[in-house]
């Protein structure tokens, strides 16, 4: 079983427009739900490939009850935490002319000490049974900053690989309980380092105490520092369409190819294959099942050795 905690799920709503004008009024042409937040996104992806997922977290509220409604028919596994507050939503208009997309998120409940207590109550019980835990996305807000450093300690007493996707001070925090797997975007890592050369930043952030960094470089791919080595993963070919979700895609690859034990070339093909397939699914967050199986054997895994 692999494990995905979202702290901070959402129900996501898209509106699709023919043309996003601001300041005007527009009639919205097709609006979607689904339930979301980064570690839910990645155990639907983790579901549809065929592995047995759960997802635990924070829900409540009205919003909360339609997120479960559409959870319930999908793969993922629910046990999620009940809150006294209203799960967020995320607002995301899709411009039909221009293929852009304008995201609105909202906060988020406020936890209290009482739920977060019985929050890791259900997470500990959980990792026990887990063969990789992925914790995800933003903090809600009352969860002590430090939340997620104190989750990667409870998975690495329980010797269960941890990979840790979020930002900012979490992630500083985070890092410093030693996960895994890491996997910032270029611009969470110069938040994180000061550096906005993704090699050096990886290396530093590997440093803090990372054992492998996964450096999303949005297009044109990933950057990967392991124990194993350095390598550059690639798509063939450059790609248009809606980038939401992409990044949960290729998380979903990482833990999926790490409950396999596959090696890392073959963990960055995955994520990268998966990452690029959602970008050309016509529904945000989704990924295009005919797309992964026609890239995977043509990403590009190569050793990365930076020019002078």
């Amino acid at each position: 079983m692999i494990l995905t905690v979202t702290l901070n799920t959402a129900l996501d709503v898209t509106y699709t427009v023919d043309a996003l004008v601001p300041h005007g009024s527009h009639r919205v042409g097709e609006v979607t739900e689904r339930p979301g937040g980064k570690g839910l996104n990645v155990a639907r992806v983790l579901g549809a490939l065929g592995h047995d997922a759960v997802v635990t977290g924070f829900v409540g509220g009205a919003t909360g009850g339609v997120l479960r409604g559409l959870l319930a028919p999908l793969p993922p596994r629910d046990a999620l935490v009940t809150v006294a507050e209203n799960t967020r939503r995320t607002l995301a208009i899709t411009d039909r002319s221009t293929g852009d997309t304008t995201q609105l998120n909202e906060p988020g409940p406020q936890v209290s000490p009482a739920e977060w207590a019985a929050f890791l109550g259900t997470y500990e019980e959980l990792v026990a049974g887990a063969d990789a835990v992925a914790l995800c996305g933003s903090l809600p807000p009352g969860i002590h900053v430090g939340a997620y450093a104190e989750l990667v300690r409870i998975a690495r007493a329980a010797a269960v690989p941890v990979l840790l996707d979020t930002s900012g001070e979490p992630l500083r925090r985070g890092i410093a309980a030693r996960p895994d797997l890491v996997k910032p975007n270029a611009e969470e890592l110069a938040q994180l380092t000061g550096s906005r050369d993704p090699l050096r930043a990886a290396g530093d952030a590997r440093r803090r105490g990372a054992h492998a960094v996964i450096a999303s470089l949005g297009p044109e791919g990933v950057l990967a520092l392991t124990p194993d080595g350095v390598w550059r993963a690639a798509p063939p070919a450059p790609v248009r369409g809606n980038p939401t979700g992409a990044g949960d895609s290729a998380v979903a690859g990482l833990l999926s190819a790490l409950a396999e034990g596959l090696p890392w070339p073959e963990r960055l093909a995955r994520a990268v294959a998966l990452s690029t397939a959602t970008v050309l699914a016509p529904t945000a967050g989704e990924f295009d099942a005919a797309a992964y199986a026609e890239l995977l054997p043509r990403v590009t895994v190569e050793p990365y050795t930076p020019t002078p």
